[in-house]
């Protein structure tokens, strides 16, 4: 008896909590999603990526003309914090599916590191250069947003879309360069927070390139021989890109 007493107040217990968390509150803006038109500003941070790919072992002619082998390897070991600000127009096509027009600049770097495991060091470790490829990108994403009903003052979503992105950083003598312009596929998720005078929305969405997007040119415009032998020794490059995002409507 006393077993089944414990068990009839778990149920009842865990009726009225689930009764609570249904329960209707004031909404909060209840009409601002039949509007049109959406416009906003939007403020963030990202963590910015770059997977190479290396050739292997390749001949290197020496400064007095002879030649040698070199094993060198590039990877992108660090993650570097940058900031995102932009502006938002958004667009209702229907209850739940919006189409998102976000102009926005990303400010950041990604960390290099070459290891040349043909030359080592007294200790017998690979010779190191570093880089930080510092990046200034002005993108142009065109996203669609699949939004769930709306509960109270939440309304979580889901967004796909593709991102056009231009690189302003000039030209330098850094090891790598990438090009001018790249694109994106972008994946994502969110939720509309309903404030009593304007709508919060955190997202977090991750973008992956499309294109390699290193300049194989730049290596012959390198001064220094001894970076040319590692900028030789990347193939290709592919960026990817996590941003964390906080728009107000």
């Amino acid at each position: 008896m006393r077993k089944k007493r414990i068990i009839l107040l778990g149920v009842l217990i865990a009726t009225v909590l689930t009764g609570m968390a249904q329960e209707r509150k004031v909404q909060n803006k209840p009409y601002i999603d039949l509007r049109p038109l959406h416009l906003g500003i939007l403020v963030g941070m990202n963590l910015q990526d770059i997977e190479l790919e290396n050739v292997g072992p390749q001949t290197i002619t020496m400064e007095d003309g002879t030649k040698q082998t070199k094993t060198i390897v590039a990877d992108a070991d660090k993650w570097n914090a940058g900031f995102s600000v932009g502006v938002l127009a958004d667009l209702r096509l229907s209850q739940h599916l919006n189409l998102r027009f976000s102009p926005t600049m990303h400010f950041g770097a990604k960390h290099l590191t070459f290891r040349n495991l043909t030359d080592l060091t007294p200790e017998g470790r690979p010779v190191e250069e570093t880089q930080d490829l510092k990046t200034t990108y002005i993108s142009f994403p065109i996203d669609l947003k699949f939004s769930a009903e709306r509960w109270n003052n939440y309304r979580p979503y889901l967004m796909a879309g593709v991102n056009q992105m231009i690189n302003l950083k000039s030209k330098d003598q850094d090891i790598l360069q990438l090009k001018r312009a790249d694109t994106y596929l972008e994946i994502g998720l969110g939720c509309d927070l309903y404030l009593p005078f304007f709508k919060l929305i955190p997202e977090l969405k991750f973008c992956f390139s499309l294109t390699d997007v290193l300049d194989r040119s730049h290596a012959d415009e390198l001064l220094d021989t001894n970076k040319k032998m590692y900028a030789n020794s990347v193939r290709s490059g592919h960026t990817k890109m996590v941003v964390l995002t906080f728009y107000f409507e």
